[in-house]
């Protein structure tokens, strides 16, 4: 949870940051690049129209000051022009210009049109007309033909307006989309249709400039009209200036590619074309160098500093950035209050739960609200919690069932003893008897808990060897056969399938004995006479495990006890009588014993129809019937010494035990 906040605060503060800079910072570069512009094209229009830099240190010094920039011109040599910084403090210019003011070659990305628009292709100022500029007296001649132009179409319904350019020559443009409006209206004055005596001899002296280009290139020449079009030498010039040539710069002058038109009656080429508008281009630039000032190189920044700053965040923009990432960090604090809220809530809960389990006193369940790691754990804690408590409850009852199980055997001598002190009883055979019978009692109940100790800590002896399951069933049964026969149960081993021999075990056959033997002789206590009590050896399915079947047919164990059969000191019948079982120590032991061997053990019970006890040990397929006769050849020499204390050793429960032994665990005195 903690990740996802974090990494959703860090998305959030990441784009909201990259949105709002990225708009401060477009619409201060857009600020910045046009008030570039107009820096630029005020200064382009300074040199246009003059033909030197002389006087612009005022149109600096006042475009600085709107601006609140610093603003310099240089010479291509870096000789200074003017600079709007103080001289005794002006700082060294950078090393690279802004732009490069020049009339002759705009500058496209810093260019702003000034009254009409004029060629993309040609990058001459419109404002520098050099020679083509009208004196008064011809724009005077002009502008009243103009009006009359206007006041006549003005009476005809179609509204129009003068409109002077750079050179000084008017023209009348109609208000509206319909340029056609004004023709056949005869308000057309023959004057504005004629170039004027200053306009003829600069067009001459430009189409001499240009036909020496062509010439050098071995062309024909060709004759320029007012609008920069051109025709044959031979043919008669065109000064009707045509709705295309009226919509060209103010000098009249239609750049070459705007649109070139040909009046020729000789066939002429494309690249003929190309080569003319070339070479017009080059005469325009060559007859308007002496008029404009020459190129200079124009420095833009700070007004403390000499650098170019691509953008100076405004304070409206920098407040907007501290408010975005105020707002992300507010949110992000937030959203981590309550997600740590939601984190820590749980952990007291757990850590209160702990603390009290700690002080032993009863902690009620930690609430789980959640599958996250944190109700993950609290479920855990539950889990250790509950179980805790049934190992709690299971001390306790074990603690109890020790001292009722030592305290009667106990009770029993001490009283023999007190009535023998006291004169009350004779030390004859039958007292002693009576007093070694409650001694071994006592000895079971003890060897049983060393048992379970030693299982329990890993630290139980085995000694394992060759073993043959039908040998330790017959030595079982044979144990007791006494037993059963005295009960009127009938004790029988049940021949494993003919031409099936059973696979060996590597196994403790003493601890294997006890184990089976226990079994045997709670199901002996526990069925009524006249019953039948089974062992059946057989191979399991998967040929891996050798399993053993000790069945009865007793009165069975109930559904709901049979879960607990194997447990320490249970028993059904909960007034722990003699007559009805044994201490409840039995099945307990043959589970620890059977799991050193590396198997299981498990019953089966319907009530009222006896129980099955199965052993499921795991087969050695090396051992051989030989090896086990060679085995108990060897014992036998050696003079059994192990083998002799098999079924009369306390420990290995196959004895009859006073009032039940040690072996009643199940059913309903199991």
């Amino acid at each position: 949870m903690s990740a996802l906040v974090a990494a959703c605060s860090v998305a959030a503060t990441a784009w909201l940051a990259v949105q709002t800079t990225s708009g401060a910072i477009k619409q201060e570069q857009g600020r910045n690049l046009t008030a570039d512009a107009r820096i630029y094209n005020t200064l382009l229009g300074y040199a246009a129209t003059h033909p030197t830099w002389d006087g612009v240190e005022g149109t600096v010094r006042d475009l600085a000051r709107r601006s609140g920039r610093r603003i310099a011109l240089t010479t291509e040599q870096r000789g200074l022009l003017a600079d709007s910084a103080a001289a005794p403090s002006r700082p060294a210019l950078p090393p690279q210009a802004s732009a490069v003011v020049d009339p002759l070659s705009v500058d496209t990305a810093l260019s702003q049109p000034v009254g009409e628009a004029g060629s993309a292709a040609d990058r001459i100022d419109p404002r520098a007309v050099g020679p083509f500029r009208l004196p008064a007296s011809e724009r005077a001649v002009l502008q009243r033909a103009a009006e009359r132009s206007t006041a006549c179409m003005g009476r005809l319904g179609v509204a129009a307006d003068v409109v002077r350019g750079p050179s000084g020559r008017p023209r009348v443009e109609v208000v509206g989309n319909d340029s056609q409006e004004a023709h056949g209206t005869r308000c057309s004055a023959e004057e504005l249709d004629r170039p004027t005596a200053t306009e003829r001899k600069a067009l001459a002296a430009l189409n001499r400039l240009a036909n020496a280009c062509l010439v050098r290139q071995g062309r024909e020449g060709v004759r320029l009209n007012l609008d920069l079009t051109w025709a044959q030498p031979s043919e008669p010039p065109l000064i009707v200036l045509t709705p295309e040539a009226a919509a060209a710069p103010a000098t009249g002058v239609r750049t070459p590619a705007a649109g070139v038109r040909t009046h020729a009656t000789g066939v002429r080429t494309g690249d003929d074309d190309r080569a003319t508008a070339s070479c017009v281009g080059t005469a325009r630039r060559e007859q308007l160098s002496s008029h404009v000032a020459s190129p200079a190189m124009l420095f833009i920044g700070d007004a403390n500093d000499t650098t170019v700053p691509g953008f100076a965040l405004s304070p409206a923009n920098t407040a907007k950035i501290a408010g975005a990432a105020a707002l992300v960090l507010a949110l992000t604090v937030g959203a981590t209050m309550l997600a740590g809220a939601r984190l820590v809530s749980p952990l007291r809960a757990l850590t209160g739960a702990a603390q009290r389990m700690r002080d032993g006193q009863e902690s009620a369940p930690v609430r789980v609200t959640d599958d996250s790691e944190i109700g993950r754990l609290a479920a855990a804690f539950n889990d250790m919690s509950a179980h805790r408590a049934r190992l709690e409850e299971q001390r306790k009852g074990m603690v109890s069932d020790v001292a009722h199980e030592l305290r009667t055997p106990l009770s029993n001598i001490r009283g023999w003893l007190e009535a023998a002190q006291d004169g009350l009883a004779e030390p004859d055979p039958a007292f002693i008897a009576s007093l070694h019978t409650e001694a071994v009692q006592l000895q079971h109940i003890i060897d049983d808990l060393q048992d379970l100790a030693a299982a329990d800590a890993g630290v139980l002896r085995l000694h394992p060897e060759p073993v043959r399951i039908e040998d330790v069933l017959d030595q079982v049964a044979a144990a007791h056969q006494g037993r059963a026969e005295t009960a009127g149960v009938v004790l029988t081993v049940r021949d494993t399938a003919a031409g099936a021999p059973l696979p060996g075990l590597t196994a403790d056959p003493v601890r294997l004995r006890q184990a089976i033997g226990n079994l045997v002789s709670n199901a002996v206590r526990h069925t009524p006479e006249g019953g039948r009590v089974t062992l059946h050896a057989y191979v399991s399915k998967a040929g891996d495990q050798v399993v053993v079947d000790v069945a009865d047919t007793g009165s069975g164990i109930a559904a709901g006890d049979l879960p607990h059969v194997f447990d320490r000191f249970w028993r059904a019948e909960k007034s722990r009588n003699r007559r009805t079982g044994g201490s409840g120590l039995g099945l307990a032991i043959v589970r620890k014993l059977v799991e050193a061997h590396g198997g299981a053990v498990d019953a089966s019970s319907v009530e009222g129809q006896g129980s099955v006890f199965t052993l499921r040990l795991p087969a050695d397929p090396t051992v051989t019937e030989a090896e086990t006769e060679a085995d108990a050849a060897a014992k036998a020499d050696a003079g059994m010494e192990r083998g002799t204390n098999t079924d009369t050793d306390a420990g290995a429960g196959t004895e009859p035990e006073p009032e039940g032994g040690t072996h009643g665990a199940g059913g309903p005195a199991r």
